[in-house]
């Protein structure tokens, strides 16, 4: 089970970053997501309007302006990437994003965290500007909050990338500076398999590393740990799905050794029920 979970992790990690550099390597004629590829003004509402808007030239209307263009207005939208309890250990874990703002410019919040029972163990909370820099990435700039139930809370500033990387990867990567010279680098890597239009398979892969030790938090250096998971949802609607999947996790280096010392498993499996949901 074990050389399994490493193979399907090493596997969405690998294909993740060979995306990701495929992406930098492919010339945009090449690229063939939506049926080919997209041109840089993609995103732009008067992109294809031969400079006409609907308050200069020609065609503007007198009086208060009388329509706006969808990426023009401002939307808010909801996700629970990840709502889930584990039979095995009793904790419940959500993983939130939430964002409001138009195509090109946005507020983010990304939550996530572990709770047992009714007590909140941790957790992180990003608020983060995002920036569209291409098609189908986006920057983003912000802080990072972390809150534990036994240990030191953190605050970060944060700066990373959010994005569809080709071949249909969902990437986020985002590096952290702490107080005291602390770093820190999260990267996430997901896909989606439609296995039929109700039924869809998602992989999923999670790494963190730290720049030095954290002891009051059980931190080491280095590579700090590995999760990798597999959910099967059935969508009984697009906004609603349940599911049932597997999490394997590892700690390494300084922080396997701290959790070792505390009584800790290094490594776990937990199968784990949930919900997926948007809106």
């Amino acid at each position: 089970m074990s050389n399994m979970k490493h193979i399907v992790g090493f596997a969405v990690i690998s294909a993740a970053f060979n995306a990701s550099t495929s992406w930098a390597q492919m010339d945009h004629g090449e690229m063939q997501m939506q049926g080919g590829s997209a041109p840089d003004n993609a995103r732009d509402p008067h992109a294809y309007s031969d400079g006409y808007t609907l308050t200069d030239g020609p065609y503007a209307q007198q009086g208060p302006r009388q329509l706006k263009l969808a990426d023009e207005h401002a939307f808010l939208s909801v996700l629970g990437d990840r709502l889930e309890y584990s039979e095995d250990s009793g904790d419940t874990t959500f993983d939130l994003l939430a964002r409001y703002g138009t195509t090109y410019d946005s507020l983010v919040v990304k939550a996530e965290g572990d709770t047992k029972g009714s007590q909140l163990e941790e957790s992180q909370t990003d608020l983060l500007w995002s920036h569209a820099i291409s098609v189908f990435f986006d920057t983003q700039l912000g802080v990072r909050l972390d809150q534990y139930k036994e240990g030191s809370d953190r605050q970060w500033l944060a700066a990373g990338i959010q994005g569809l990387a080709p071949y249909w990867f969902e990437l986020d990567a985002t590096a952290y500076l702490g107080d005291d010279g602390r770093t820190a680098l999260t990267f996430e890597a997901e896909y989606e398999l439609l296995l039929t239009q109700k039924l869809v398979l998602q992989p999923r892969a999670e790494l963190n590393l730290y720049g030095k030790d954290d002891p009051s938090n059980g931190l080491g250096s280095g590579l700090s740990d590995l999760s990798i998971g597999l959910r099967l949802r059935y969508e009984i609607s697009r906004q609603f799905a349940p599911y049932v999947g597997v999490e394997w996790s590892d700690a390494y280096g300084g922080t396997a050794d701290y959790r070792q010392a505390a009584g800790q498993d290094i490594n776990d499996t937990q199968l784990v029920a949930g919900l997926r949901f948007w809106f």
